[in-house]
């Protein structure tokens, strides 16, 4: 065992000696060491309620023979953060929290983990940090949030934000927004829709380091309690086998994730997170490769933002094990793989039934004949650009209309308000990119207010940034190269006109070759937004979007 190393033996006699002043008794000091990752604070809604998740996986992990000890990691609400300085922050947790989770892990000789986040950034932190460190590890998250009801209509956070574009554009009154802000969210839980953290918390199920519901309990449901004492017993009998996250997340791993990401229409910011989790892995995830799997793929939810349904109406048709095996009707998953459970994928779904084919649908009866997310390429973004395809109106996949440029967020937002933004438009936002925003802001503020100004249908927005998996309509992001490194959208001006053809995943600014030579041998870099703290360390060693934003490290 790991901890054999700080309890067993005389040299370990100062280690027993630190263990007994934190109350620790002989017996425990026999038993696996089962570091508990607990992402609790008062700040972060979907965290709010770990205490009792964290309490639960101790109880499982003592019953199992296990000595649970708990260790914290941070958490950022992107909701909170949203729309101001404190995005900037977002992103960049995750390296923050891969790399302490790291340190705690192997500074005291854990033989085992168990994560318990919840929101957009803990999940794909700790899984990075468990690919990393690489010892027998599981995941329970703290459940997704319930859904509001305003108006006899279910409701979540992006109902909120785009209210706030409808009270702007006079469509409801303050009154009615009111009821919005005090309904919208009305449990404690991530976020009610297929927004990242769901999004993440249904893949973790799918790559096989979290049990069955993982993604899709409600927070407020007993049986998530239930769910982390049985993650607390199962830790141990990975511990007992040996089964370490690479053994799990493989390359058909996460060609798995990617294939279930098509059918369930996840947010984008999987495709900055699978790759950075894949890097940790030690092979690097093409974002392109999303369309070769997109285009045999069907989309089979359309859960918030792109519908009316959300993640508690997906655990009551069947949850992710439900859909995983009306996707395996066309062979498209690798069920051979081993997982958390101790059994392959296809021992974990083969009980599993689709209670709901509305909320679930057959594959006979897709949405779509292809996934919910495409990758775009074209001189506007040479290298790739990412938009959820499933959450776009029909009228907006091919779209062709004149430049609105700026450089940040905040001018954006203005202009929308302001009215200058009209139907035809291509709203583009620059400097918003990984090294360039620093951190890469999410854009849901912008896209709500085009949402909510009755523009959804008829202007679309393109980024160096990204967007919240609250967002709806023709929105790209990730445009990779980003502008702070000159990449083509830094040389886009007004009016130019923008072509995009999702069916064709292409992305091109109409001027001719000379033109764009002429514009990219004037453009000249900026001074950096940031030059002190961890943003400026930050900007300093990321890499693109397309690559997931991961720190250029050598390996």
């Amino acid at each position: 065992m790991r901890s054999d190393a700080v309890t067993k033996g005389v040299k370990s006699a100062p280690h027993r000696a630190l263990f007994n002043a934190l109350g620790l008794t002989k017996e425990e000091m026999e038993r696996p060491l089962i570091g508990i990752v607990s992402s609790q604070n008062d700040i972060v809604p979907g965290h709010m309620n770990l205490d009792k998740i964290v309490e639960a996986v101790k109880q499982g992990v003592a019953m199992a023979g296990g000595t649970p000890i708990v260790f914290p990691a941070i958490a950022v609400c992107d909701g909170i953060a949203m729309g101001h300085q404190g995005m900037k922050y977002s992103l960049v947790t995750r390296d923050l929290i891969a790399d302490s989770t790291e340190a705690m892990a192997m500074a005291h000789a854990f033989d085992g983990l168990v994560m318990v986040p919840n929101c957009d950034k803990n999940v794909p932190g700790l899984l990075m940090a468990a690919a990393r460190v690489n010892i027998p590890s599981i995941f329970v998250s703290g459940g997704p949030m319930l859904a509001g009801k305003v108006n006899g209509c279910k409701t979540s956070l992006s109902s909120m934000f785009e209210a706030v574009g409808e009270f702007n554009a006079g469509k409801i009154t303050e009154e009615q927004l009111e009821e919005y802000e005090n309904k919208s969210c009305p449990t404690c839980g991530s976020c009610s829709g297929m927004f990242t953290a769901n999004s993440m918390n249904c893949l973790t199920e799918v790559l096989g380091m979290a049990l069955g519901g993982n993604g899709t309990i409600p927070a407020v449901y007993s049986e998530r309690i239930k769910l982390a004492k049985h993650t607390g017993m199962k830790i141990m009998e990975l511990v007992k086998k040996d089964i370490k996250p690479r053994d799990i997340m493989t390359e058909a791993a996460f060609r798995n994730a990617l294939t279930m990401d098509m059918a369930l229409g996840c947010s984008t910011n999987s495709m900055l997170h699978l790759p950075a989790i894949a890097h940790e892995v030690n092979f690097d995830l093409n974002v392109e490769l999303a369309n070769e799997i997109s285009s045999k793929t069907p989309n089979l939810c359309h859960l918030a933002p792109a519908g009316d349904i959300f993640i508690e109406d997906l655990n009551e048709a069947g949850g992710i094990y439900a859909v995983m095996k009306e996707i395996d009707k066309l062979g498209l998953l690798n069920t051979d793989l081993i997982t958390c459970t101790g059994e392959t994928i296809a021992e974990n779904i083969k009980d599993a039934v689709n209670k709901n084919t509305e909320v679930i649908r057959p594959v006979e009866n897709p949405y779509s004949t292809t996934g919910g997310i495409a990758v775009l390429k074209g001189n506007l973004a040479p290298d790739s650009c990412v938009v959820k395809r499933s959450a776009v109106a029909p009228e907006m996949l091919q779209h062709k209309g004149p430049a609105k440029v700026f450089d940040c967020e905040e001018d954006a937002i203005s202009a929308i308000y302001d009215g200058k933004i009209v139907a035809g438009d291509v709203v583009v936002i620059r400097y918003e990119g990984p090294k360039g925003g620093p951190g890469m802001r999410e854009m849901l503020n912008p896209t709500s207010a085009i949402v909510g100004m009755g523009l959804g249908s008829s202007v679309a927005l393109i980024t160096d940034g990204r967007f919240s998996g609250a967002t709806r309509g023709a929105a790209i992001g990730h445009v990779s190269p980003e502008a702070a490194v000159g990449g083509n959208i830094a040389l886009v001006q007004d009016g130019d006109i923008i072509s995009i053809d999702m069916n064709a995943n292409t992305i091109n600014f109409l001027i001719s070759d000379e033109e764009l030579a002429a514009r990219k041998a004037n453009w000249k870099p900026r001074q950096p937004k940031i030059t002190t703290g961890y943003l400026a360390r930050y900007a300093a060693l990321v890499t693109s979007g397309n690559r997931g934003a991961v720190l250029d490290i050598p390996r």
